[in-house]
């Protein structure tokens, strides 16, 4: 296990981050107990959640994943033993049944949400606190770019200067340690670093944006923030919703497996990411690696990455997924995967 500072917070945290969004749906509390204490085991402390989990987010099940984690370490005690993170729906996607689907990051909305956060883990501080997406619209969720549609929407937004100086007051309160953005872009990025060095704010330490083989997204903008200014990547959906494992080649679709029970999720099932998939796949053969060992090697080797965070629904496929960071891979191997994404680049920004 190798271990990356957060930022320039001073700490380091776990290259893995245990996800938990699948507690409370495709996993109940004691399947969740076994994986906690599985990532324990394997020295995977860092634990990543959110007041909108589980996914696929509905009314009914909203804030089962924080509950879920709160009772474990209610039960097995050790909070100073580990490092959670957790976050603030935003406007609309899949906090449209959070304060209606109206979310302002501004200082009372941030403060009742972290009230919910704090309450449903049990515990009276949140290591790293992140607003899950922009309040303002943007190019997330599948959009590679930034066009007339987002620029033509009229919205009234909270000044990001307010956000920030609401969540700069929750350190000082000791609500939360350290400041986290999720689905952000060059832009909001840099404005935030920008705000916390003029007014004298917390700086954001990481961004937790998709990054795997089908979207390398990240390294347009956001990598060369991350080299120069200290704010690292927290890498999510690395497999594609289990696509980069291979389980669904050729149409497969195993029992209980996200895509499924849940056939809205079409991000990566499209024909370009199919065959991408493919060509990945038979290059990990060639080199007597699983699919799995591929994708998450090549994350783990981007200098950009702090930790990288994976999910599960048993533990057979959570040690697979952990014992793939073992996997150092070759320069023929990196070349191999610059041919194949230069023929098919971002399939499922």
């Amino acid at each position: 296990m190798q271990f990356k500072a957060l930022g320039n917070s001073g700490i380091v945290v776990p290259e893995i981050c245990l996800g938990t969004m699948t507690f409370g749906e495709q996993n109940n509390q004691q399947q969740a107990f076994d994986q906690l204490d599985y990532a324990l085991e394997r020295g995977v402390y860092f634990w990543d959640t959110a007041e909108m989990y589980p996914v696929p987010p509905k009314p009914e099940t909203q804030g089962s994943t924080e509950q879920i984690i709160g009772n474990y370490l209610k039960q097995r005690g050790g909070r100073d033993k580990v490092f959670i993170a957790s976050k603030v729906a935003g406007p609309g996607y899949g906090g449209s049944h959070i304060r209606d689907g109206q979310t302002r990051f501004n200082r009372t909305d941030i403060r009742d949400a972290l009230d919910g956060n704090l309450q449903r883990l049990q515990t009276d501080y949140i290591d790293l606190y992140q607003l899950h997406w922009p309040q303002r619209p943007s190019n997330i969720f599948g959009r590679l770019g930034y066009g007339n549609p987002e620029a033509s929407q009229v919205t009234d937004l909270t000044p990001l200067e307010d956000t920030l100086t609401a969540l700069s007051d929750e350190v000082k309160a000791g609500r939360i340690r350290y400041i986290g953005l999720s689905n952000e872009t060059p832009w909001g990025t840099m404005k935030f670093l920008h705000l916390a060095e003029k007014l004298g704010l917390e700086k954001v330490v990481s961004v937790q944006n998709p990054y795997s083989l089908l979207n390398r997204s990240y390294e347009i903008g956001m990598s060369e923030i991350a080299h120069y200014e200290g704010v690292g990547l927290l890498a999510y959906s690395p497999l594609a919703f289990g696509y980069l494992t291979g389980k669904y080649r050729h149409g497969a679709r195993p029992e209980n497996a996200r895509i499924t029970r849940f056939s809205r999720f079409t991000r990566y099932s499209n024909q370009e990411s199919l065959w991408a998939i493919e060509q990945y796949a038979q290059l990990a053969q060639q080199h007597g690696l699983s699919l799995t060992q591929l994708a998450l090697g090549f994350i783990k080797q981007q200098f950009f990455v702090t930790s990288t965070i994976i999910g599960a629904t048993n533990l057979t496929q959570l040690k697979e997924n952990m014992d793939a960071f073992e996997v150092n891979l070759s320069d023929e191997i990196l070349i191999a995967i610059e041919a194949i994404h230069s023929q098919q680049p971002n399939p499922a920004p």
